[in-house]
């Protein structure tokens, strides 16, 4: 299938970022918020975006204008009625997305290809409010969507395979990575990201570093660009905190720390703290737990089939800023030291071992 026409729903971050980054790449856009002051905002931060990229010599003056001319504004869905694709970027609750959904059938073709940017909800279970439920499927952008290369594509139960791979056509067409994976809470990204920032924040509730120390740590294990407290502030709190709640159905290692509870129910932030002599002692076991419990969620999803390890890791290493991305530093590690790390977990957690310790040194390649 040829697409086109883009619709886009939902002028925030991400369905702006989202609509910058399909313009810029030759597709039409049509982006749909509530308001005209939300649009009229959103095509301001994409002009202003595209201008940025001339003066920094990343864009050519007249690419600019045309991707300008591409994206058209609007408060009726009704607009969308002519799109090929349209993703839905709106707020993360099942029922507003659901009651979107029930506006839309009416107005799409019955060809047009319906894509959830969740991060978090079941594709499956949203694709039961939609008319031809084969042509849903998840298209989980990183944000910010318009330049994080990583789009997760997901495949809800019952999602056609002829949809699955337009979408990963159509993301490849607009410079986009993906992540093939199958519907599960947490996909294939946050599904072991979530659980190892959550980890650290169990760690300073268990007084075993403050933020800053933590941070060091996980970010020499894992070779990352921020550690988690940065990562939270970042993100936000709350964000941080609906993410982990969502992973809670796949068992009690999922649930999250109290200080999670604390700081994302109070919206707040977290105070890093000035740098410290390190102790190795400390250290070691700061950073066995950080992989432990960034590995045990990887391997279960490995038994699950939601991804390739290969697709983890570049998603890891491209959207998250993982230098040592977890299934080729497992490889590294072993199978014995692979599961002395996640033995712990599995049994304060009552979880059982991965099946997929047995692929551990032959993961990757």
């Amino acid at each position: 299938m040829s697409l086109k026409t883009v619709g886009i729903v939902g002028a925030g971050t991400m369905g702006s970022g989202i609509a910058m980054n399909v313009a810029e790449n030759a597709f039409d856009v049509r982006l749909v918020d509530t308001t005209r002051e939300q649009v009229d905002t959103a095509l301001g931060k994409a002009a202003a975006y595209f201008d940025r990229k001339v003066e920094r010599g990343r864009m050519q003056s007249p690419d600019a204008k045309s991707a300008r001319a591409r994206m058209k504004g609007s408060t009726d869905i009704a607009d969308l009625a002519e799109c090929d694709l349209v993703i839905e970027a709106i707020f993360e609750r099942f029922d507003v997305k659901v009651d979107l959904y029930k506006r839309l059938m009416p107005i799409l073709s019955k060809d047009t290809l319906l894509a959830t940017n969740t991060s978090c909800l079941r594709v499956t279970e949203l694709a039961k409010e939609v008319d031809s439920p084969g042509r849903f499927l998840g298209m989980h952008y990183f944000n910010p969507p318009a330049v994080n290369p990583i789009v997760e594509v997901v495949r809800g139960e019952k999602t056609n395979p002829a949809v699955l791979a337009t979408a990963l056509a159509f993301c490849e067409a607009t410079g986009k990575k993906t992540v093939a994976c199958r519907d599960s809470y947490g996909f294939a990204l946050n599904r072991f990201f979530c659980p190892y920032v959550n980890e650290a924040m169990r760690l300073y509730d268990d007084g075993m570093g403050s933020p800053f120390e933590i941070d060091r740590v996980a970010s020499d294990v894992f070779g990352a660009a921020a550690g988690p407290f940065v990562v939270s502030n970042l993100v936000g709190s709350q964000v941080l905190l609906h993410a982990q709640e969502n992973l809670m159905p796949l068992g009690d290692f999922y649930k999250p720390a109290e200080s999670v509870v604390r700081v994302g129910s109070e919206g707040g932030s977290w105070e890093i703290g000035d740098p410290s002599a390190s102790d190795a002692a400390r250290d070691k076991a700061i950073g066995d737990r950080l992989l432990g419990a960034a590995f045990l969620p990887v391997l279960q999803q490995l038994d699950e089939e939601v991804a390739e390890p290969d697709a983890i890791d570049m998603g890891a290493e491209a959207a998250l800023k993982f230098g040592k991305p977890p299934c080729a530093l497992m490889d590294s590690l072993g199978k014995s030291a692979v599961t002395a790390l996640v033995a712990p977990f599995c049994e304060k957690y009552g979880a059982a071992q991965p099946a997929s310790l047995s692929r551990v040194g032959k993961l990757i390649g």
